[in-house]
C-alpha cells in the first residue's frame, strides 16, 4: 500500500491509498476556498452523563446534490470536487463540515471507490482489503492524536438513514471521549470479569459458534451472527476468533480473511428483501479506547444493520426506542438469521 499526504485548499489534509506503489496523486487543489473554520463544544447531560456534540455550523453543509456535482467523485476538467486528483483508489480527507474539531476531536471522510454508481458490496475483495488498511492506518495514527480516546470508523448507506451523499463513501470519528455504547460495553465486560474471571466477548462468541442457530457466515477466522438480543430487524455482528483490541492489532490471517466474508455479508443484505435499490445499512466498528487498561478486556468487532424490516416497510425508533431506549424487534433474531443464511444461494 502506497500513501500519500497532501493538503486542501482550506488546509484541511487528504491522503491518498494506493495498491499501486507507483501511482501519482498529489494534485494541487485549485478552489478558492476560505481557511476551513468550525465551531463545535461537547457538553455533558447532567443526569446522564452522556456527551452530547454541539455543532451548529453543520447546518448549511452539502444536502443531496445531482450525480453531477458529487463533492466525493475525482476532479475534472471544468469541476473541481473535494479531491483533486483525477482518479483514486481509497481516498480519506477531513470532513469540510465536521461535528468534531480541533480541540474537540477530529472527523473524516473516506471514499472507497471513484465510482459514483456503485456501492461497497460491488467492491472486488483488493479494493475491500486496501479500505481495511486504510481503516488501520487512520485507527492507528488517530489514537496517537493527544485528547482523542476513541477512533470510530463507520459507513451509513441509503437516505433511509440519513445519507446526504450519495457516492459510496464512509466517516471516521476522533472522539475525545468515550461514547456512551462504549462506555456501558466496558462496564458490563469489567463487572463480568470481576464476578466470574472470564471475558465476556470471548464467552459470547463461542456460545453463539456452539449453538449455531443464530450464525450466519464462518469462515477460519471470522464469524457473523445475529445477536441474541437483537435491537434491529437485521443485525449481524462480525467478531474475529481472536480476541484484540481494535484494527491496529488484528492478525494478519484474520485481515486476510476479511474482505471475502465482508463482501458476502454485505451482499446477502442486499439480497435480503428484492426491493428497488440497495438494503440501506450502518455498518459500525466497535474499537477499543485509545488508550488505557480498559483496551484490555475489549473485544474489537463490527456491526451492521438495516432500518428495513420489509421491502415496503422501515423500522422506526418510535417512543419506547427513541424516549426510553427501550428497543422493540419485529423479527425473531433466528429468523433473521434463516434468512441470511438463505438468500446465500440465489
Amino acid at each position: 500500500m502506497k500513501r500519500t499526504s497532501t493538503h486542501l485548499a482550506d488546509g484541511r489534509e487528504i491522503l491518498y491509498y494506493d495498491a499501486d506503489d507507483g501511482a501519482a496523486r498529489a494534485v494541487p487543489d485549485t478552489r478558492p476556498l476560505d481557511a476551513s473554520a468550525t465551531s463545535s463544544e461537547i457538553r455533558r447531560d447532567p443526569l446522564l452523563g452522556d456527551a452530547v456534540v454541539i455543532a451548529s455550523h453543520r447546518q448549511g453543509r452539502t444536502y443531496l446534490p445531482p450525480a453531477d456535482a458529487c463533492p466525493l467523485c475525482p476532479s475534472t476538467e471544468g469541476r473541481a470536487s473535494e479531491i483533486p486528483a483525477p482518479d483514486y483508489d481509497v481516498v480519506v480527507f477531513e470532513n469540510r463540515f465536521p461535528s468534531l474539531a480541533g480541540d474537540t476531536g477530529r472527523c473524516e471522510v473516506i471514499c472507497f471507490t471513484p465510482d459514483h454508481r456503485t456501492s461497497f458490496a460491488e467492491l472486488d475483495e483488493e479494493r475491500a482489503a486496501l479500505v481495511l488498511a486504510a481503516w488501520t492506518d487512520r485507527t492507528a495514527e488517530l489514537s496517537a492524536h493527544a485528547g482523542v480516546r476513541q477512533v470510530y470508523c463507520f459507513e451509513n448507506r441509503g437516505t433511509e438513514i440519513g445519507v446526504t451523499l450519495a457516492h459510496p463513501h464512509g466517516q471516521i470519528y476522533a472522539f475525545p471521549f468515550i461514547t456512551p455504547r462504549t462506555t456501558r460495553m466496558l462496564a458490563t465486560v469489567a463487572a463480568h470479569r470481576a464476578r466470574t474471571g472470564g471475558n465476556l466477548f470471548e464467552e459470547v462468541l463461542a456460545a453463539e459458534r456452539a449453538e449455531g442457530t443464530r450464525v450466519v457466515l464462518e469462515g477460519d477466522h471470522w464469524t457473523a451472527f445475529v445477536p441474541y438480543a437483537a435491537r434491529w430487524p437485521y443485525e449481524v455482528h462480525l467478531y474475529p476468533h481472536r480476541r484484540t483490541a481494535d484494527l491496529t492489532t488484528l492478525d494478519d490471517a484474520a485481515r486476510a480473511e476479511f474482505p471475502r466474508l465482508y463482501l458476502e455479508l454485505l451482499r446477502r443484505f442486499d439480497r435480503l428483501f428484492g426491493a428497488p435499490g440497495p438494503t440501506p445499512y450502518i455498518s459500525a466498528w466497535h474499537q477499543a479506547p485509545a488508550s488505557g487498561e480498559d483496551r484490555a478486556d475489549f473485544a474489537l468487532h463490527l456491526e451492521l444493520f438495516t432500518v428495513r424490516r420489509t421491502a415496503d416497510k422501515l423500522k422506526y425508533l418510535a417512543g419506547t426506542e427513541s424516549g426510553m431506549e427501550a428497543y422493540m424487534n419485529d423479527v425473531r433474531p433466528e429468523d433473521a438469521a434463516a434468512r441470511l443464511r438463505e438468500v446465500a444461494s440465489r
